[in-house]
């Protein structure tokens, strides 16, 4: 199956680029920049409300045990960490910013 796979990307034609072309979808690296603060405030997001989720479905099954309700609120926990990472996000990618300049 490996070689099925390897002989068609050993054995292909290179690509050459047009020194012309553009290749970028972005015009500045201000773009780019914010781009990645959206998918890192999406994806933390995201998680974090599986985490919500989960934490609550073990809280609701439970069923009085104290291992379930404390695994429930490590998963509370968890979102909210998730949360305030997403929320720091904006933060981290202005300090990239003065990093690289993109001010």
């Amino acid at each position: 199956m490996t070689v099925a796979v390897l002989v068609p990307v050993l054995v292909a034609p290179a690509a050459h680029a047009d020194p012309g072309q553009v290749l970028a979808l972005a015009k500045d690296v201000d773009t780019v920049l914010n781009n990645i603060r959206k998918w890192i405030m999406g994806i933390l997001a995201g998680l974090a409300t599986v985490m919500l989720t989960v934490g609550g479905v073990r809280y609701l099954l439970a069923a009085g045990d104290p291992g379930e309700v404390e695994k429930a609120k490590t998963a509370f926990r968890s979102a909210g960490f998730g949360y305030g990472l997403a929320a720091l996000a904006p933060l981290v990618v202005g300090i990239l910013k003065g990093i690289v300049g993109a001010n």
